[in-house]
């Protein structure tokens, strides 16, 4: 039987130690899993330090003790933020859950002018706090010890603003090491194409596209223009093919 593994940003650091899970961990494991006193999981701090450890007390309140540190790590060689405009329905959870099993660094929601979802306030950090959510639950089942951010909500003009990401047009990358990354089927260069510098961020639009001003500042800033082919695909489908080929590429897939 493979053994879960369950998130807890609080867990000590320390074979021996003894602690009581967050609510999350402990409804999943007591409700859902119905793990018992005697059982064996693995917890990780969403910060790269994971504990085999076994459960003492499992119920409303589920206790663990750390019995083995894990040395292991399965991070992606290649650092890799996805700026992505917010789709509609599930496709954006969709989108999250892949990306980080497709070994993403950080996630950036987006909206723009065409972008089918209006969040503001409450709304907004509600979704924020799903979406991180959906991440640390993708990262307990791909074996990720690292958790990637889930940003605030933000738009392109906001992003670029506070991250200055005009590129070099020789090296494409910006004053961070990053090349900025968008997608135009009518661009010439391919993902494969580009030097391998470790660090690339990807900007996928909404499903009725980025309007013309928007291409605009985007291409003033110095994000490069790569084409996944002639066929238009799906905003949740070009955000992870394009992972998958960078990963290919570049990385460890």
């Amino acid at each position: 039987m493979r053994i879960p593994r369950i998130y807890d940003a609080n867990m000590p650091q320390e074979v021996g130690a003894e602690f009581t899970l967050d609510a999350f961990g402990a409804n999943h494991i007591s409700k859902v899993l119905r793990l018992k006193a005697g059982d064996k999981i693995f917890v990780f701090d969403g910060r790269g330090h994971e504990f085999e450890a076994e459960l003492t007390e499992s119920g409303k309140k589920t206790i663990a003790k750390l019995t083995n540190e894990c040395e292991r790590s399965v991070e992606s060689p290649v650092q890799v933020e996805l700026l992505q405009v917010i789709s509609r329905g599930d496709r954006m959870d969709f989108t999250i859950q892949k990306a980080v099993e497709l070994g993403i660094s950080k996630i950036i929601p987006l909206t723009s002018s065409r972008c089918g979802v209006k969040l503001d306030g409450d709304r907004a950090q509600k979704k924020i706090e799903s979406y991180q959510r959906i991440a640390i639950s993708a990262c307990e089942q791909c074996g990720r010890n690292v958790v990637p951010e889930v940003t605030s909500i933000t738009t392109l003009a906001n992003f670029i603003k506070e991250h200055s990401a005009t590129s070099d047009t020789q090296s494409l990358c910006d004053e961070h090491g990053f090349i900025n990354l968008t997608l135009d089927p009518r661009a010439q260069r391919k993902i494969t194409d580009l030097p391998s510098t470790g660090k690339y961020r990807i900007l996928i639009g909404p499903e009725g596209g980025f309007s013309d001003d928007e291409v605009e500042l985007a291409n003033q800033a110095g994000f490069t223009g790569v084409t996944l082919g002639p066929r238009i695909l799906r905003t949740e489908t070009a955000a992870l093919v394009t992972l998958s080929i960078l990963g290919s590429h570049f990385g460890d897939l």
